[in-house]
């Protein structure tokens, strides 16, 4: 180890409990995310004898992988195996051999791109393969706070301010930097910068071939940026297709593809048939806010001058980290946003399984009003008893009811709960 190595911080990942728990009674671990969020980190953690770590990064590797994927699985009793996503095909052998022998914790996978989501895979490993989202690095991951702001929410807990919190110039810098480890290294603005355009064309470059067969490579650096631009914004897939010449269907299978790559997400609007004019468009937002104001090209000092513009930015950094708290939370969410066609709404609407709700509103302002909580209520009034909370985050250092269940509180709630 290098000193450079061992005077770097090492920051405990909380979704590792979980992949330690799934090993000891589930034959096929699958670590999913984002390039650069850690998994490999992660892995290496559990190789042991018999369960040896392998990446197809490896040309050696790859190259046997894809020649024979039967013969590749059937020589090991167990492994990791670093980004499978680059042979598909070993996720059929990997199923016949768990299937001779089904002892718990066989294979460890990463993976980059999101293949449960292929029918033919998902179908195949039913039943024998647990699947663990690994974000960048949340803000409670990095401050080594609890991280438990939904279970806390749900559990009827009052919203406790942080007793130093985040505000102003210094929240605009915390959500430019945004949460990849490797950026986060980077002392400068600019050095972070230089790392996320060339983490961006990495991707673009190498693990969209990985994953799709399309023709217009050239176009998906704009289309990137194009979709930058609208982030926190409905869907609109003729907009995007008409801005680069694509076509509606072409546009929609090259978004499908950035999203199943981890570099966006697209959030569901909420329903209730007891409300006809909601809007049932889904969202996009970045799942980084780092990489989202990179492609931007929006600086600190420009959204400090202009904090209409940082809106969106913010808007995804924090629907990043509820991403980022659920993954480790024991209570199983769903995420989704409330628009209607009179432009009322709520950002992010959180649901569990009871059907029970939590509604956010963000607002990158200091100054909060009655009628910013417009959206709230109309979400509380048709939830009923199921309405949980509803908060409106905003730059500001305490806590402010608004009414029953309603509240403004500051954003350094999502790590200091």
């Amino acid at each position: 180890m290098t000193s450079s190595e061992s005077s770097r911080q090492i920051i405990t990942r909380k979704v590792r409990p979980l992949v330690e728990t799934a090993l000891t009674d589930t034959r096929v671990v699958l670590i999913t995310g984002p390039r650069q969020a850690g998994k490999t980190t992660l892995a290496k953690q559990f190789a042991r004898n018999g369960r040896p770590y392998i990446t197809l990064d490896d040309a050696g590797a790859l190259n046997s992988a894809r020649s024979d994927p039967v013969g590749f699985i059937r020589g090991l009793q167990g492994a990791v195996i670093d980004e499978v996503q680059r042979v598909p095909e070993l996720m059929l052998s990997i199923k016949e051999s768990v299937d001779r022998d089904d002892t718990p914790g066989r294979f460890l996978l990463t993976g980059s791109a999101n293949i449960a989501t292929i029918p033919a895979i998902a179908d195949s490993l039913a039943g024998r393969m647990a699947t663990i989202s690994l974000l960048p690095f949340a803000q409670s991951e990095i401050r080594s706070t609890p991280g438990r702001l939904i279970e806390r929410l749900f559990a009827g807990e009052d919203v406790i301010a942080d007793e130093k919190p985040v505000l102003g110039d210094e929240l605009i810098a915390l959500v430019l930097r945004g949460g990849y480890p490797e950026a986060l290294r980077r002392a400068t603005p600019a050095r972070r910068s230089a790392w996320l355009e060339d983490y961006v064309a990495q991707i673009l470059d190498r693990d969209v071939r990985d994953i799709a067969n399309i023709e217009q490579f050239d176009r998906l650096p704009r289309l990137l940026e194009v979709l930058a631009e609208h982030s926190g914004q409905l869907i609109n897939h003729s907009s995007f297709g008409a801005a680069l010449g694509f076509s509606n269907v072409t546009a929609q299978k090259y978004v499908s593809i950035l999203e199943r790559l981890f570099l966006i997400r697209t959030l569901a609007p909420w329903s209730n048939n007891r409300l006809k004019r909601l809007i049932k468009t889904p969202k996009l937002h970045f799942l980084d806010s780092g990489l989202l104001s990179v492609l931007r090209e929006d600086e600190e000092e420009a959204l400090r001058m202009d904090r209409s513009r940082f809106g969106p930015v913010l808007e995804s950094f924090v629907f990043s980290e509820l991403l980022k708290l659920a993954s480790w939370a024991e209570r199983r969410v769903s995420f989704s946003h409330y628009r209607t066609k009179d432009q009322d709404e709520v950002d992010i609407v959180i649901e569990d399984r009871r059907g029970r709700i939590i509604g956010i509103e963000v607002k990158a302002s200091a100054t909060v009003r009655r009628q910013d909580f417009r959206g709230l209520r109309q979400l509380q009034e048709a939830t009923g008893d199921r309405f949980v909370r509803g908060l409106v985050l905003h730059d500001h250092d305490r806590v402010t009811p608004f009414g029953e269940k309603l509240q403004a509180a500051p954003f350094s709630v999502l790590w200091s709960m």
